[in-house]
């Protein structure tokens, strides 16, 4: 449009150009040649001057007649081009505002601002509500966005862009705001280069401004808790690194994890554990300030960033803080819920200068407070990282066990209290490590089930201990060995318990010489899977028992539920028992209860006669403890059995 403007002016130079040249050669041969024709025509002076007077008089009139035609061509020709022009514009404007957006013009030496209608209409404004002004346009942009605005025109105007672009929220009529993509170019500048007249867009972006925000929210926020996420956690954590090496503050970080959440979940459901996620985060938010990050790292973990607490006074403050509300009950619709955290702390930089390495500290503190009871705080300390690094190891040699034939199967006899002989025994396993010897199961078994290496440990040693039974059957026929199944194993992909009970037919042996001790624990988790291998356990005739009876989430509903055939009451009841004492009591119950349900009971950890002579008149049925036996490899438990032809009786 620009070019076809100045072609338009070129040719009106050139209209007028050729009018002064026509004048000018009329006038001039007009001049010349009427003053000497008339000079010797007419000799006399007084005639000579009236006729130049008509002479002039008719050359007015030709040159206006001339100049008349002339004029009027050109003001024709230029009314022309200003209707094409304002047809141009008209159709310009027309395109922009027929795609929706909000056509403005502004002269900026007179700052004055034209707005199409659909600007108006976008923005919710009369035509005339708002000044025609740059300044009042100014005035409606949001305040955090205004310097952004004012920025992008500049660099515009100085070259430094060469579209001018800008995003920026908008207030419209109703008080809301509109995110708006603004465009435009100069038009037209002075001979110095400044920018005079200026066009452009307004187009309303709010939409694809809403989703970008909700993708945002999406990559960076837990979508339960609202809480940040572990991407953005990690960033901010960085972030703060960063203004606290600038600065010389301190940066605390805790690491938090619920005390057997999973043990609640299960036993509640999925929809009520949400819930509780949920106030576990309005809770912790509660402890802290505003400038403090609190994050969910994903299932029951949450961590908490403090910027600028130098004193561990207040950190422990607000760890204790963190404690007692967590064991304040959750009230969630008709359930009471009791939980409680372990909280692990790392400072920047006494415990690291590395996101990774004060995030593995805290991590390694938490597991710390676990190990030392929960419901606690620990700060990490040197000695942590030798114990990480100890089962990093042993979880390196753990992997090769199986491999290397470490493990060996070792065997506690389960006696009859009331006639003494021995008809069970729990096969028990042991890490015979080729360095360090004996490995506590305590140590080792934990790691196993972290790492999921139980599930093929599990199924070594019921094959270890099937193909010692087909030895033992013969002579001890009624002889049942009872095996330990992890909640681990019970939850893996791998249908073990299949596997099971087709290695005891392949053995020729029956389901009745076994026994699978499980966990209260995993009573509470009454998901199919687990449901259906109880029940293929006992169609196969193996029998279930519950060990380390009372340390758990006890429910006499579930012990009906799942058809339980005895009950081990845990060796922390029975090794402080005596006449009269609170821990006799509770075996009292807990075998009463047994037997009103049709279980059997066996005691763990008799290890005095007292303890056996007040189980027995208990009515107790069976006991193990090293009174009888200490777990004993394979071919001394044999010699005990081949003691006597028959069943052997341990007083």
């Amino acid at each position: 449009m620009k070019k076809l403007f100045s072609k338009q002016i070129f040719k009106l130079d050139l209209v007028v150009l050729r009018i002064v040249g026509i004048y000018l050669a009329i006038a001039l041969l007009w001049v010349f040649t009427t003053d000497s024709a008339l000079f010797k025509l007419i000799t006399n002076h007084q005639e000579f001057s009236n006729f130049n007077t008509y002479k002039g008089v008719a050359f007015v009139l030709v040159t206006a007649v001339i100049l008349y035609s002339l004029f009027n061509k050109t003001l024709q020709k230029q009314k022309q081009i200003e209707q094409s022009l304002q047809v141009s514009e008209e159709r310009w404007k027309f395109a922009l505002e027929g795609s929706g957006d909000g056509v403005w013009d502004w002269d900026i030496p007179s700052d004055y601002v034209f707005r199409s209608a659909r600007w108006h209409e976008i923005y919710g404004y009369a035509d005339d509500e708002i000044a025609p002004n740059a300044t009042a346009g100014k005035q409606l942009v949001h305040p955090d966005d205004l310097d952004i605005l004012v920025n992008d025109v500049q660099d515009y105007f100085v070259g430094d862009k060469d579209v001018y672009t800008s995003e920026f929220r908008l207030r419209c009529k109703d008080g809301s705001w509109k995110w708006t993509l603004s465009r435009g170019m100069v038009v037209s500048r002075s001979e110095d280069g400044k920018p005079i007249r200026m066009i452009g867009t307004h187009t309303d972006i709010t939409n694809r401004k809403t989703s970008e925000a909700q993708v945002t929210h999406l990559a960076h926020y837990d979508q339960l808790t609202g809480l940040p996420n572990r991407v953005l956690f990690l960033d901010r954590l960085r972030q703060d690194i960063k203004k606290a090496q600038r600065t010389g503050q301190t940066v605390t970080l805790m690491f938090l994890d619920l005390d057997k959440f999973k043990e609640v979940n299960d036993s509640l459901g999925h929809d009520l554990g949400d819930m509780l996620l949920k106030n576990v985060a309005r809770r912790l938010e509660s402890c802290v300030r505003e400038s403090d990050t609190v994050a969910r790292m994903g299932g029951d973990e949450f961590t908490i960033i403090l910027n600028d607490v130098n004193s561990q006074i207040n950190i422990e403050r607000i760890a204790q803080d963190i404690l007692d509300k967590m064991t304040s009950p959750f009230y969630l619709g008709d359930e009471v819920i009791h939980v409680s955290t372990s909280i692990g702390i790392s400072n920047f930089p006494k415990d690291g200068d590395e996101v990774e390495l004060l995030l593995k500290n805290a991590d390694q503190a938490m597991y710390a407070a676990k190990e030392n009871g929960r419901n606690r705080f620990q700060y990490f300390t040197p000695m942590m990282q030798e114990e990480a690094l100890k089962r990093m190891r042993l979880i390196s040699d753990l992997w090769g066990a199986l491999n290397d034939n470490q493990f060996r199967v070792y065997y506690q006899p389960i006696v009859d209290l009331e006639t003494g002989a021995v008809f069970k025994a729990e096969a028990l396993i042991r890490w015979q490590h080729p360095v360090r010897g004996i490995v506590s199961p305590d140590e080792f078994i934990p790691v196993a089930e972290d790492t999921g290496l139980i599930v093929d440990i599990g199924d070594w040693l019921f094959n270890e201990v099937a193909a010692q039974t087909v030895k033992w059957k013969q002579r001890h026929p009624n002889l049942q060995v009872s095996v330990n199944k992890s909640p681990v194993q019970f939850r893996s992909v791998h249908d073990n318990c299949i596997n099971w009970i087709e290695q005891l037919n392949r053995l020729g042996l029956s389901g009745e010489n076994f026994i699978v001790e499980i966990t209260e624990g995993l009573l509470l988790d009454a998901r199919d899977s687990v449901i259906n291998q109880l029940n293929a356990f006992r169609e196969a005739g193996i029998k279930i028992a519950i060990d380390d009876f009372g340390t758990g989430y006890s429910s006499l509903a579930y012990l009906r539920k799942f058809d339980i055939d005895y009950v081990k009451i845990d060796r922390s009841f029975t090794s402080n028992i005596i006449p009269n004492s609170s821990d006799m009591v509770l075996c009292e119950a807990i075998i009463e209860m047994s037997h009103k349900l049709g279980m059997k009971v066996i005691a763990e950890g008799v290890e005095t006669h007292e303890q056996r002579d007040l189980l027995r008149n208990a009515d107790c049925d069976f006991a193990q403890g090293y009174l009888y036996s200490k777990p004993v490899p394979a071919d001394e438990f044999e010699q005990l059995l081949n003691d006597t032809q028959s069943n052997f009786t341990l007083n």
